[in-house]
C-alpha cells in the first residue's frame, strides 16, 4: 500500500488526482465546523458536554463526520446522497422504467443519476427540517441553554435552507471526487468523517471506562476485527467458465477458460446499515414522548443496546437484509443470459435456466456465510462496548467494514491506474 502511494505521487497525473481528493476532503471537514445561521456554537458545545450520547445520535453523528450535533452547514453529511442512491437502486425492482434505464447504458445511467440528485435534495430538506426543528427540544434533552437562541420561524427556515444547500454541496463534492479524483466520492467522504471521529472517541473510551488499559483493549479488538474483515472481503468463490470458439470472417473468437468471481459478502455493509436504521427508528420516536409513559419505557427497555433482545433482533435483521439485498443486486438470470449470449457456459451445467439455478444455489450458500460474518462483526464490538459501559462509535464493526472496504478499493484503483501508465511491452 505504501509502495503504491509512493509510486502514485511520483506520477504527475495520479499526483494531481490524489492532491485534488485531499483538497476536497479538507473542504468537507471544514464545512462540518461552520455553524448554520443563528446557531450559537458556545451553546452547542455546552449542550454536547451536558448530554448523554445515545445510540441513534452517535450513529448519525458518526456518518456526518461530527457535524450533526454541531448543527453545522454539513450537518447531514453524505447520508442523504447514500440513502437516495440505495432507494433508486431498490426501485429498479419495483419500477420497470428504472430497470430499462439501467440497461440503456450511459444515457440511462445519467438519467438515474439525475433522479438520485433530486431525491437527495428532497431527503436533505426533510432531514434538515427534523434536525433544526428539534434542536432546542429533543435533540439536546439535557441541555440548559438553547442551541438556536430566540428561535423564530424565519430563523428556522433559513437554517433548514442552509443545511439543504450544504447537502447539495456535499453531493457535488462527492461527484467531483468520483470524476476527477481517486476512488468513489461517497465512500471517500464517509471514510473522512469516520477517521476524523477517532480521536474524540478514543478520548471518550479513556475517560469513561478505566483509562488506557481499556483503550489498549479497544485498539487490539479494532485490529483483530480489521484482520477478519480484510480476510473475508478479499475472499471469493471462483466459478469456472468456458467460452466456445466462434469464427467471424477470418477471425476466431472465444475458446478461452476464465472464471466468474462471487464474493462471500456481496451485500457489503448495506445490511448492517439497514438493520441499524430499523432498530434506531423506535429510539428516535421515543425521544418525542414522555419518559414516564408506558410505550416509551417499553421501547427503552427492549430497543436499548444494553439488553439482549436488541442484539438478537439486530443479528436477525442483518441476516434477513443480507439475503434481500443480495437477491436484488446479483441477478442470476441476467448473468446466465449474458454468458449464453457470448457462448459461455459452466462445465457440467447447461446454458440458460440451469446456469441461473446453479448460480442462485451458490449465491445462497455464500450469502449464509456472508450474513453470519456480518452479524458477528457487527455484534461482537457492540456487545463488548455495552459490557464495558461505553459507546463504541467509530470502533464498531460497521465503521471498520467501511474503512477497510474503502481503503482496499482505493488501493486497487491506484494500482489499476499505475498499471495503465507503466505498462511494459514486449520490447521493454
Amino acid at each position: 500500500m505504501i509502495k503504491a502511494l509512493g509510486a502514485a505521487f511520483r506520477t504527475p497525473d495520479l499526483r494531481r488526482k490524489l492532491l485534488f481528493t485531499m483538497f476536497i476532503m479538507a473542504i468537507y471537514r471544514l464545512g462540518t465546523f461552520v455553524p448554520a445561521p443563528f446557531v450559537s456554537m458556545a451553546n452547542v458545545q455546552q449542550c454536547m458536554s451536558d448530554m448523554g450520547s445515545g445510540d441513534f445520535l452517535s450513529m448519525m453523528n458518526l456518518f456526518s463526520g461530527g457535524g450533526m450535533l454541531q448543527l453545522s452547514v454539513f450537518s447531514l453529511g453524505i447520508m442523504p446522497y447514500i440513502t437516495a442512491s440505495i432507494i433508486v437502486q431498490l426501485l429498479r425492482v419495483v419500477i420497470p422504467r428504472f430497470e430499462e434505464l439501467h440497461k440503456e447504458g450511459q444515457s440511462g445511467t445519467a438519467k438515474l443519476t439525475e433522479y438520485t440528485r433530486y431525491l437527495t435534495i428532497g431527503l436533505g430538506l426533510l432531514q434538515s427540517a427534523v434536525v433544526v426543528s428539534v434542536a432546542n427540544t429533543n435533540l439536546f434533552q439535557q441541555c440548559s441553554v438553547d442551541p438556536i437562541p430566540d428561535a423564530s420561524a424565519w430563523k428556522i427556515a433559513l437554517a433548514i435552507l442552509t443545511m439543504t444547500a450544504g447537502t447539495g454541496l456535499v453531493m457535488w463534492l462527492a461527484e467531483l471526487v468520483t470524476d476527477r479524483g481517486i476512488g468513489n466520492g461517497m465512500s471517500i467522504l464517509i471514510f473522512t468523517g469516520i477517521c476524523a471521529s477517532f480521536p474524540s472517541m478514543l478520548h471518550q473510551v479513556v475517560k469513561s471506562s478505566g483509562g488506557w488499559p481499556a483503550a489498549i483493549f479497544v485498539f487490539v479488538l479494532f485490529l483483530a476485527i480489521t484482520f477478519v474483515v480484510v480476510f473475508v472481503e478479499q475472499s471469493q468463490r471462483r466459478i469456472p467458465v468456458q467460452y466456445a470458439k466462434r469464427v467471424v470472417g477470418r477471425r476466431t473468437y472465444g475458446g478461452s477458460t476464465t472464471y466468474l468471481p462471487i464474493k462471500i459478502n456481496m451485500a457489503n455493509v448495506i445490511p448492517v446499515i439497514f438493520a441499524s436504521s430499523i432498530l434506531m427508528l423506535p429510539q428516535m420516536i421515543a425521544q418525542f414522548g414522555d419518559p414516564s409513559s408506558g410505550w416509551v419505557q417499553f421501547i427503552n427497555r427492549w430497543f436499548s443496546s444494553q439488553n439482549w433482545p436488541y442484539f438478537v433482533m439486530y443479528g436477525l435483521l442483518i441476516v434477513a437484509f443480507a439475503f434481500f439485498y443480495t437477491s436484488i443486486t446479483f441477478n442470476t438470470e441476467e448473468v446466465a443470459d449474458n454468458m449464453k449470449r457470448y457462448g459461455g457456459f459452466i462445465p457440467g451445467i447447461r446454458a440458460g435456466r440451469p446456469t441461473a439455478e446453479y448460480l442462485a444455489y451458490v449465491a445462497n450458500r455464500l450469502t449464509w456465510v456472508g450474513s453470519v460474518y456480518l452479524a458477528i462483526v457487527a455484534l461482537v464490538p457492540s456487545i463488548t462496548f455495552a459490557k464495558m459501559g461505553v459507546m463504541g462509535g467509530g470502533f464498531g464493526g460497521t465503521s471498520i467494514m467501511i474503512l477497510v472496504g474503502v481503503g482496499l478499493q482505493t488501493v486497487k484503483d491506484i494500482d489499476a491506474q499505475l498499471q495503465q501508465r507503466h505498462y511494459e511491452g514486449f520490447l521493454s
